[in-house]
């Protein structure tokens, strides 16, 4: 049998009131009891306090300690020190991907389909506006079914208030700004705007679309690429390689960039255009940190001339 003390990091946790406390795993040894054994035993005692919540560190010390990790490997020896936090009520990660891409979904027709309830009046629905509205749609179909079959997630869960972060990002942005901008009789086919300009040359329209298409392909091909580097259940890591990934090391950040690129320039919405220029500075900030994750995991074996997120640049 093992016996490890826990005590508390940081602020207190209100959930397990009896830390510090000493942890006993029956029938273990250091060399095959692990951090999630060692989580498992605080659960038992408080329940609400489940392993999804428990960040547990080498006491006075801030890297977190993978359930997988035995305690040898850990360095803790018999009787000796972790620390335990709690991370506050969790969600899983693809219950927030699937709220968060709903919100478009259901926007969009209900702008589209009923513009007297938010303009006052029909709208003669341009070729455009049709065309955006397919895009919009499909690219978080996608996104959803994408969600269900092809993600793995090397983290089960975040913070429960991430949803509402998160949702707000596309349910606010590429949802309700987006459409009621575009939707508008501003983008009409009887609108100034649209009639005898570029924006109504179906040929202009078109070659946005097939570039747009590209994006979405190839984007799904990065996503199904990424999901074979890491078998069901695993958090093995290797280093990515094939389409895209030989230029930057997130290619889906970037055919993610050029999709919603495609909808702001043939539309010039202002609306398009900032949620593009916010949502493009959050992945170049997770494509970055991650990128310089791979460097460091990696070492030499990791291609020296690969960019972040945009081929040849950055």
């Amino acid at each position: 049998m093992v016996s490890i003390n826990v005590s508390t990091a940081g602020k207190p946790i209100s959930l397990a009131r009896g830390l510090p406390m000493v942890v006993e795993l029956s029938g273990k040894q250091l060399e095959d009891a692990t951090i999630a054994d060692v989580k498992n035993a605080i659960a038992e005692k408080y329940p609400r306090f489940y392993l999804e919540r428990q960040k547990i560190t080498l006491k006075d010390s801030k890297n977190v300690l993978a359930d997988d990790i035995t305690l040898k490997v850990a360095g803790v020896a018999e009787g000796g020190e972790l620390s335990v936090k709690d991370l506050g009520p969790q969600v899983s990660w693809k219950t927030v991907f699937l709220v968060e891409y709903a919100g478009p979904l259901f926007i969009h027709p209900v702008i589209y389909y009923f513009p007297k309830l938010f303009y006052g009046g029909p709208v003669q629905h341009s070729m455009l506006q049709r065309y955006v509205l397919a895009f919009v749609m499909l690219h978080f179909a996608k996104r959803e079914l994408e969600t269900l079959f092809v993600h793995r997630f090397s983290h089960a869960t975040m913070p429960l208030t991430n949803i509402f972060k998160n949702s707000a990002h596309y349910h606010l942005g590429s949802g309700l700004a987006l459409a009621y901008s575009i939707y508008s009789p501003v983008y009409g086919a009887a609108s100034p705007y649209i009639r005898g300009t570029v924006r109504n040359d179906p040929l202009y329209i078109q070659v946005g679309a097939a570039i747009w298409l590209f994006s979405e392909i190839s984007n799904l091909i990065t996503h199904i690429n990424l999901r074979a580097l890491r078998p069901a259940g695993s958090r093995k890591r290797a280093i990515p390689r094939g389409y895209g990934f030989n230029l930057v090391s997130f290619p889906n950040y970037f055919f993610e960039f050029l999709g919603w690129l495609v909808i702001a320039a043939l539309t010039g919405s202002y609306a398009a255009w900032i949620f593009l220029v916010i949502s493009t500075y959050q992945m170049y900030v997770w494509a970055i940190k991650k990128h310089r994750g791979y460097r460091k995991e990696f070492g030499s074996d990791y291609p020296r001339d690969r960019k972040a997120m945009f081929p040849f640049l950055a």
